[in-house]
């Protein structure tokens, strides 16, 4: 595999206040995630499937204002500039106002001051319907971790590696890599029967057309959680994950999920109406999801940490 090369370098302004460490940590989840990279440095990585071959996005956060965002691919890789422009704002939410959640924040007392640590979090988005999917479904009544070991066996079993520097990157697996792979492939990463049978009805629907961002995105939150209901083994939490992760709809919320609920009682101290907080904080609700996700992370000192597969190879360098 031939060396990535610099391709292109453009700056993406942000809707302040913005926090490229915040944004990366709600978007990994665990410093685990092997294709969301995030550096001792500071900067996100990741590989973007969609052509011959990956190409790199490199972000930096020079400024409170804009990120900085550098292209890489192999020697006479081709590149859509304009669509690595578009994944990165949908990716990092650039463009996203929270105006309503931070006040609606203010006036929940044990809320406010989370609110205030983690000023600067946008909404991420996975960059295609398809990621957001698998990751819903992969992430089904399972631990945090036990999922995330999961989806890292999944994708070194179906990714598509690429280098930056000494650093092996992951795409995340193409619809058309998992439908190709055969289920005894897939099951030894990890996934049961049922989760593999859900995945492989999701890959139909996407490649004929049954399912598609473009009609989801059309609808109300309620009307797309039911329609993707429809899909067997999609159930309400997992469509609001996937809008909340896919079509970064923040109206929605993942009510009946035991790791928020043992988040809300770390974060309030005491047990709360969830559904009252919920309507108290619509119709961006579902930024709470990403304030209870990010201060397990901070219990844990998850947040803007190396991910592990970059210190590992930092070890070895040193």
């Amino acid at each position: 595999m031939m060396p990535s090369v610099p391709k292109g370098q453009y700056e993406i302004a942000v809707a302040g206040p913005y926090r490229l460490d915040l944004t990366v940590s709600v978007l990994r989840r665990l410093s685990t995630n092997i294709v969301d990279i995030f550096t001792a440095e500071g900067h996100y990585i990741r590989a973007l499937s969609g052509g011959p071959e990956p190409v790199i996005a490199h972000v930096t956060q020079e400024r409170p204002d804009a990120l900085t965002v550098t292209v890489n691919a192999p020697e006479g890789v081709p590149i859509d500039h304009s669509r690595v422009r578009a994944d990165m704002h949908r990716i990092l939410g650039v463009d996203r106002e929270l105006s309503s959640f931070n006040r609606a924040a203010t006036d929940i007392p044990w809320l406010r001051h989370l609110a205030v640590q983690m000023r600067g979090v946008k909404p991420p988005r996975y960059p295609s319907l398809w990621e957001a999917c698998v990751n819903a479904v992969v992430f089904q009544q399972v631990s945090l971790i036990a999922a995330s070991a999961i989806s890292r066996r999944l994708i070194i079993a179906l990714g598509a590696p690429t280098k930056w520097g000494t650093i092996t990157l992951h795409a995340f697996p193409t619809v058309e890599s998992f439908q190709k792979a055969s289920d005894s492939v897939l099951r030894a990463a990890g996934l049961s029967a049922n989760k593999l049978a859900t995945l492989r009805r999701l890959a139909d629907a996407l490649r004929s057309g049954t399912l598609e961002e473009s009609a989801l995105q059309t609808l109300p939150s309620t009307e797309a959680a039911a329609l993707l209901c429809q899909i067997k083994g999609i159930g309400p939490w997992t469509a609001t994950v996937i809008l909340l992760r896919g079509l970064g709809r923040l109206d929605v919320f993942p009510m009946n999920d035991s790791g928020v609920a043992r988040n809300l009682v770390f974060v309030a101290g005491h047990p709360i109406d969830l559904c009252q907080v919920v309507s108290a904080l619509s119709p961006q609700q579902g930024m709470l999801y990403y304030h209870l996700l990010l201060s397990r992370l901070d219990a844990g000192r998850d947040i803007g940490r190396a991910s592990v597969m970059y210190a590992d190879q930092a070890r070895i360098d040193a």
